[in-house]
């Protein structure tokens, strides 16, 4: 069966278990399934219908959010204000697939990073097919939560009413108080335990837009590109991210630490749609954080091993520290495309770009081969630079050698360069082979044990040769043993 040419059931091409099969072979050929959009029946796409979940601080959103996506995703702390960011899940319920966007909790007149958060709360709504406004049971209706309602009413959306936080049938009596909101009915939840979850659900979908059945067509499979801003606290990720997205997409302020979960935009740029994931900042020592704080470091772990390259944000106003060089092997290790972008070009001196030189040579000599970008996320200086050196890096990324070159390259090495003998023996690299890329790993056979220095040795050489900027490389030596005389 031909991939190019595989429908969905109902459409007349496959039934359902041809279409099982194509999904597992879609897999096992290495699609990213997740990312494949929908499509209309002329071959559009069509984004899925959106559910925006609001209610003021600390009434159990993340929570309800976590429940309904089935996984805990949303980082989720007993306190308000964990929450600061408009972020995106997909989700499914009774075979409907649709767009869940959590936000952080809507206050009356607030100011300063509470108002920030307030306002993207106010574009989710506004941004949604439909709203989902949670309300706390055990507290009732306060003020707050009248201001909001009327808020939503402006809005013109459908909405449907939770009372959270229902635990048992004794709570369900403060649900049914929340009628006076005008609403409609109030569905008691337990988002914690997930009690009527269920009934509140099909009261979601009964609001929400139809989505489209998922087609497959003559799209391509793999989606948008990932990429993931990474970096310590405060460097300016989410202001790059603002910058690119040519809106106030994602909170910023001068509290380090303002993100918390990772969020994810479609961003078209270069003529090309771009996922940019925002993360949270990666902070000194992560196992002695706590709460919210931990749980963000080890979602922008996550995010980083999902996306496909690295962006990693250095103030370069500020000296380079230890932190900067862990958080780019971190992103080396985890096999990722990196750029590194200098953020702050524009607050230095002469002074500090000539130290700052002399910082980059010294601590990120490992590391010459990422492309380096200098912009200003604040006033957009050289924006335009960085995608460019984002495809530069996934390129070399995905660079194959045929292995008919890559042994040529390595006799003239091996000839030229020798390795150097060792206890009377001189180990020799017999042939090689490309096993695989993103990144590309390479596999040596030789006579003996190849050292470090030597791999490191052939490493610069293949970069020299072949290029594979942006990417590391991966160099693994097998020893062939010797094989006894047949008697």
């Amino acid at each position: 069966m031909s991939i190019e040419n595989a429908g969905h059931a109902g459409h007349g091409e496959l039934d359902d278990a041809e279409y099982a099969e194509f999904m597992e072979l879609a897999s096992e050929e290495g699609f990213d399934l997740e990312e494949i959009g929908d499509l209309d029946a002329e071959g559009r796409h069509v984004p899925l219908p959106v559910l925006a979940v609001v209610g003021r601080p600390n009434v159990g959103k993340s929570t309800l959010v976590n429940r309904i996506i089935g996984r805990r995703e949303a980082v989720v702390e007993d306190r308000p204000g964990v929450t600061r960011d408009r972020v995106q899940y997909e989700a499914t319920w009774n075979g409907r697939r649709f767009k869940l966007v959590d936000t952080g909790g809507w206050e009356i007149d607030a100011l300063g990073l509470e108002g920030l958060v307030a306002a993207q709360a106010e574009m989710g709504i506004e941004n949604s097919d439909a709203v989902l406004f949670v309300v706390d049971a055990n507290v009732g209706a306060t003020d707050t939560d009248e201001a909001l309602v009327k808020l939503i009413r402006r809005s013109g959306k459908p909405v449907v009413l939770c009372a959270n936080k229902v635990d048992g049938i004794s709570g369900e009596a403060d649900a049914a108080a929340l009628w006076n909101l005008g609403l409609g009915e109030p569905f008691p939840v337990s988002a914690l335990h997930g009690r009527g979850s269920g009934d509140l659900l099909d009261a979601v979908l009964e609001k929400l837009p139809e989505a489209p059945e998922q087609t497959f067509g003559d799209q391509t499979l793999g989606g948008p590109r990932r990429v993931a801003l990474i970096g310590r606290p405060n460097v300016g990720k989410s202001s790059l991210l603002n910058q690119v997205a040519g809106e106030d997409r994602v909170v910023v302020n001068e509290l380090a630490g303002t993100t918390r979960d990772p969020v994810d935009e479609m961003i078209t740029l270069g003529g090309k749609t771009w996922k940019f994931i925002d993360t949270a900042g990666i902070r000194r020592r992560v196992h002695q954080t706590a709460g919210a704080d931990f749980y963000a470091s080890l979602r922008t772990g996550a995010a980083l091993e999902k996306a496909e390259v690295a962006v990693i944000l250095i103030d370069c106003s500020e000296t380079l520290t230890e932190q900067d060089t862990r958080i780019i092997s971190m992103a080396v290790e985890a096999g990722r495309a990196v750029v590194i972008a200098y953020n702050k070009w524009d607050l230095l001196d002469e002074e500090r770009r000539y130290y700052l030189e002399r910082e980059i040579e010294q601590d990120l000599v490992q590391v010459q081969w990422a492309p380096r970008v200098n912009v200003s996320a604040r006033t957009g200086r050289h924006m335009e630079k960085l995608v460019p050196a984002i495809e530069t890096a996934l390129a070399g990324w995905e660079t194959r050698i045929p292995t008919a070159r890559l042994n040529a390259f390595l006799g003239e090495l091996v000839a030229a360069h020798p390795h150097p003998v060792r206890g009377g023996k001189q180990p020799r690299i017999l042939f090689g082979t490309q096993a695989s890329t993103k990144p590309p790993r390479f596999v040596l056979f030789a006579s003996g044990f190849i050292e470090a220095g030597y791999r490191r040795f052939v490493e610069r050489r293949l970069r020299e040769e072949f290029g594979f900027v942006g990417t590391p490389i991966s160099i693994s030596v097998r020893v062939r043993e010797k094989r006894g005389r047949k008697k």
